[in-house]
């Protein structure tokens, strides 16, 4: 999608990802304090705190909670793992082991008694679970581990678990303010009478189906319909009434950048219908920030629901921004006219900046500040000038001493500010997500709520300028947080971009277009030159009618002259030693990002990757290329000394073994082909590299762009073409020395085979094959987080990844729950052109696989429970598309072999029969990657330790490893090992070699004896 590139929204867009350094520096003078201004507001800041920290009593259950469980301490963390989980586990069974799992690490009694705050000592008891449970002597009172036993031995389990829900539910009361809307209003009411507004946010995070962003639309209708009745002033101004907080995501299974044109077809008109429901009540209607990649698409639908004839000239609509974001400024900017901070003084920076632009546009926008800081307030009081049209914001159930104080010391009639409280309104079910984020933002040791209840924190430090110590840090950015380029140690990091920035997306698809006008072509190239020869099309398949290029295969005759090049050729290659073979994989990294358009272009109409898989194959070639650069100087530069006697010398040292085959798979036809090539290459190798049938031309690409960097054209050839004929040529030549496979378990055993059979050195083979890969989902997961995860592991790349999802198995207590979340998200699932941004799935790659995945859901079909199969449009007849499906089946046992595609098999189990399910997970003889959704530490830890998978993800999904940080491989019938982007994958490409030298040959051990020690 093509869109006009505004000034103010280019603006926007160049600061996402500015330098931290720069960005400061324009922040600081905006917003710097002049000494007036400075003395008005930490004369203010000081009278607060010192007035909140004499009154204990006003301080709120929250604030006093999170002081004394900041995320510092172990049992702040427990009970933020224990408010996300506990309410939502149907099963006492699970509940149970939870509590112990969490609660049993706790010292709880380091904090009894210790606060004022009779919430903080009520929650405390609830967790300590003593005294009203079982009588302890003193000795052994507060020994938490040591009487857990006899706790559960006297009690019961049932008692304990009650106790804890309590404290769960306690904490949760304490953050909403009503179960439904009209709880809500009510409570509101004394408040009200003080003088405080509302903002009611009704809870609920991301919708991910229709049914879910149906139910919070009207909830939210039924809110405005609640708050009109219960406020009918017509009269007063929009901004001193009550308001409602929209949250999109809640209201769009699918509100995402990549999705605009659905959005706005689907979405806009109910928030449009929302808005003029807010506005014939007289009520106010906030668009909620949320992730900094839906922040173009909020300012679009923003920007269209301001100019919808319903809405025009309304005062009443609103939107929140984050000043923590780069972006800040310039969207109050546009208002009118790592994308965040690494230092909390650089977010309270931006803060005060963006509020001196906000005040100073106050005849076109009403400010509304929403802050707990002391020193924020005072600020924004002493920017106002004695004017009062502008609103502070707090949360329910926080900051509640300061505002009460704010309003005493600066009265609104005598020019201080209205107050509007952001209440939360929803169930306890609703609030575990929004309760974790409150936890976290005021359990942080920087946090003002938690350094101002902590008496030891001194008052100047907690009023002091955060422009001034943002001005005298250098550097400005933290130097724990590393730039993403810098994030992996030893190499520079592959550059990426966001899809959801249209002023980048939109110039790299025209460029990707642009790049592939010229004819596409792929042809063995041996000792640097194309061979010749008949092409055969190389057609897209998305649609067969489109021919992307044509392919020369080789021949056999091909094969083995490039054989012999190679071996010729590649004890120079070895020669040349690991430092100089890295600066050469480190220039064709280089070529590949300055590529990256045309590489990109070429995995979208070759191989059938969507855009985010495509700029994703190229950044993991680039990471290969990289990673195994520094890998060669780190091991094979210089020689390990060994120890031994006096009078000796030993050395080890690597080299390339001689020349290699690398035969590559369609479903990553760069990324692991280069993966392959460059790791031969960095061991010293010469390589013959085999790229997959289906996808020549990327190859052919990548060893052009490798020659260019400076790859001898003996060192590394090309041979595509048919796999029997050039393996024929090549597995029976002792002149071959390994091979590097990467496909189906049956072709490795097929190439294992060929090779044992010849005479000759024993050859090495490195073989990456297949999984039957599965999830176990127990009853603490989060629903919401496992649908996205199954998701994306099952059906992201059209299910065409070793490492996909191809058994979820589901606890029975939420199995029904889960489902019905999972398949209504699928329903969500675009299968569409891979060009487009908004499909979701692509192709498979050919009518072979097709077939043989037609073949299989057949056979499900009659044997299993099909649970959902989704559409494939006609418009997409002349492509090679399979829809994803979803069937029950009994056992993992049913599947007779891995299905390479887009089909899940759900499993159901009982709680207490997860190791017979690791049992069955490890019988079929595969182990390539294992998903575990579980908040219990224990169960992750059985699981890892009785289950055989290469790669096992904890609270996540199961794709995408990365090089060098998740090394990919599996064992058993998944492969050989060593693992991919693993730091022990180039020594399976070497020979070892020892060299002992005997000092002592001329006459002595000359350094022993030109020692100065004493003695000698």
């Amino acid at each position: 999608m093509t869109l006009p590139m505004n000034p103010s929204r280019q603006a926007i867009s160049d600061a996402f990802l500015a330098d931290e350094e720069t960005a400061t520096a324009g922040l600081i003078e905006r917003a710097r304090l002049s000494p007036g201004e400075r003395a008005g507001t930490e004369a203010l800041a000081r009278e607060l705190v010192q007035r909140i920290r004499t009154t204990r009593d006003k301080r709120s259950g929250v604030d006093a909670f999170t002081q004394e469980y900041a995320l510092s301490s172990e049992e702040g963390v427990v009970l933020m793992c224990l408010a996300e989980s506990l309410l939502r586990v149907p099963d006492t069974a699970t509940a149970d082991k939870l509590i112990r799992d969490k609660i049993g690490s706790g010292d709880w009694a380091r904090h009894r008694n210790k606060s004022d705050s009779t919430f903080v000592n009520a929650s405390t008891f609830a967790l300590m679970l003593t005294g009203r449970i079982v009588k302890l002597d003193s000795a052994s009172k507060w020994d938490f581990e040591g009487i857990w036993k006899k706790l559960v031995a006297r009690s019961g389990e049932p008692v304990i678990r009650q106790a804890v829900t309590l404290a769960m539910r306690i904490l949760g009361r304490q953050f909403v303010l009503g179960r439904n809307i009209d709880e809500a209003l009510k409570e509101a009411r004394g408040w009200i009478k003080q003088g405080y507004r509302f903002s009611f946010d009704m809870l609920g995070e991301a919708a991910y189906t229709r049914h879910d962003a149906a139910r919070y639309l009207e909830s939210y209708r039924n809110a405005l319909a609640a708050i009109a009745r219960a406020e009918p002033d017509m009269e007063a101004p929009v901004f001193e009434r009550p308001s409602i907080s929209v949250k999109l995501s809640a209201l769009h299974p699918r509100y995402e950048w990549v999705k605009r044109e659905r959005v706005f077809a689907e979405l806009l008109p109910s928030l449009v219908a929302l808005g003029a429901e807010a506005r014939k009540a007289n009520l106010g209607l906030t668009v909620d920030a949320e992730e900094a990649e839906r922040l173009d698409l909020m300012l679009d639908v923003f920007e269209a629901m301001g100019e919808a004839e319903p809405l025009r000239g309304w005062d009443g609509l609103g939107l929140a921004v984050q000043a923590y974001q780069k972006r800040a400024l310039p969207v109050i900017n546009w208002l009118v006219d790592y994308p965040v901070f690494t230092r909390k003084s650089g977010t309270d920076t931006s803060y005060l900046a963006c509020a001196r632009a906000l005040l100073a546009r106050r005849n076109e926008i009403f400010p509304q500040f929403a802050t707990h800081n002391a020193h924020t307030l005072s600020a924004i009081q002493v920017f106002a000038g004695g004017r009062a049209d502008f609103e502070y914001q707090r949360l329910h159930g926080m900051g509640e001493a300061l505002y009460e104080l704010y309003r005493d010391v600066k009265k609104p009639e005598y020019g201080g500010a209205g107050t509007r409280i952001y209440a939360p309104v929803g169930t306890h079910e609703d609030l575990l997500a929004y309760l974790v984020r409150r936890l976290l933002e005021n359990g942080a040791n920087t946090s003002f709520v938690n350094r101002l209840a902590d008496d030891e924190a001194p008052i100047d430090e907690i009023i002091a300028d955060p422009v001034a110590q943002l001005a005298a840090q250098h550097p400005r950015r933290s130097a724990i947080i590393r730039k993403p380029v810098d994030l992996l140690p030893g190499r520079k990091n592959s550059s990426g971009f966001l899809w959801s920035d249209p002023m980048i997306s939109a110039p790299m698809i025209a460029e990707m277009e642009t790049s592939l006008r010229t004819p596409q072509r792929a042809a063995p190239i041996v000792g640097g030159e194309e061979r010749k020869g008949t092409g055969a099309a190389v057609r897209d398949p998305s649609d067969r009618c489109r021919t992307v290029g044509e392919v020369v295969e080789a021949s056999a005759a091909d094969a083995t002259d490039a054989l012999a090049r190679g071996h010729a050729a590649y004890e120079s290659w070895d020669r040349l030693g690991g430092s100089a073979r890295a600066t050469i994989l480190e220039r064709a990294a280089d070529l590949f990002e300055k590529n990256r358009a045309h590489l990109m272009m070429l995995a979208v109409r070759e191989a059938g990757k969507t855009l985010p898989n495509a700029l994703g194959e190229v950044r993991e070639a680039v990471d290969f290329l990289r990673y195994y650069a520094e890998r060669a100087r780190t091991l094979f530069d210089k020689p390990t000394v060994l120890p031994g006697p006096t009078g000796e010398e030993n050395e080890l040292s690597l080299h390339g073994r001689g020349v290699f085959a690398c035969i590559s798979p369609w479903n990553f036809p760069l990324a692991i082909f280069t993966g392959q090539v460059a790791g031969a290459l960095a061991a010293g190798n010469a390589v013959l590299a085999k790229p997959a049938e289906q996808t020549p031309l990327i190859a052919a690409a990548a060893v052009r762009l490798m020659h260019e960097a400076g790859v001898p054209a003996n060192i590394l050839h090309l041979l595509p073409g048919d796999g029997p004929r050039i393996g024929n040529a090549l597995f029976g030549d002792a002149r071959l020395s390994g091979v590097a496979f990467t496909g189906s378990t049956e072709a490795a055993t097929s190439i294992n085979r060929a090779l044992a059979q010849r005479n000759g050195p024993l050859a090495t083979l490195i073989a990456e094959t297949g999984g039957q890969n599965a999830m176990i989902v127990d009853s603490t997961a989060l629903p919401e987080q496992v649908t996205r995860d199954v998701i994306a592991s099952a059906f992201d790349s059209a299910g065409q990844r070793c490492s996909a999802l191809r058994v979820l198995f589901l606890q029975d207590d939420v199995a029904d729950k889960m489902l019905e979340l999972i398949l209504g998200a699928m329903d969500e699932i675009k299968l569409g052109d891979p060009m487009r941004l908004d499909t979701d799935i692509g192709p498979v790659i050919d009518e072979e696989a097709r077939a043989n995945l037609e073949a299989h859901v057949t056979r499900m079909t009659r044997e299993a429970k099909l649970l959902r199969k989704l559409a494939v449009s006609p418009d997409l007849a002349n492509g090679v598309f399979f829809p994803p499906h979803v069937f029950e089946i009994a056992s993992i046992g049913a599947l007779q072999r891995e299905v390479f595609g887009p089909v899940l098999h759900v499993v159901r189990y009982a709680s207490d029969k997860l190791g017979e399910v690791c049992d069955a997970i490890n019988a079929t003889g595969y182990g390539l990657t294992l998903g575990v959704h579980s908040r219990i530490e224990e169960t992750a830890d059985f699981v890892r330790a009785r289950i055989h998978a290469g790669n096992i993800y904890v609270n996540r999904n199961q794709i995408g490893a990365v090089v060098g940080v998740q090394p990919f491989g599996g064992e058993g019938l998944s492969g050989t090992g060593p693992k991919a982007g693993g730091p022990h994958y180039l020594q399976r490409f070497a020979l070892e070699r020892t060299y002992t030298v005997n000092t002592t040959a001329a006459g002595g051990n000359a350094a022993l004896l030109s020692s100065e020690q004493d003695g000698i």
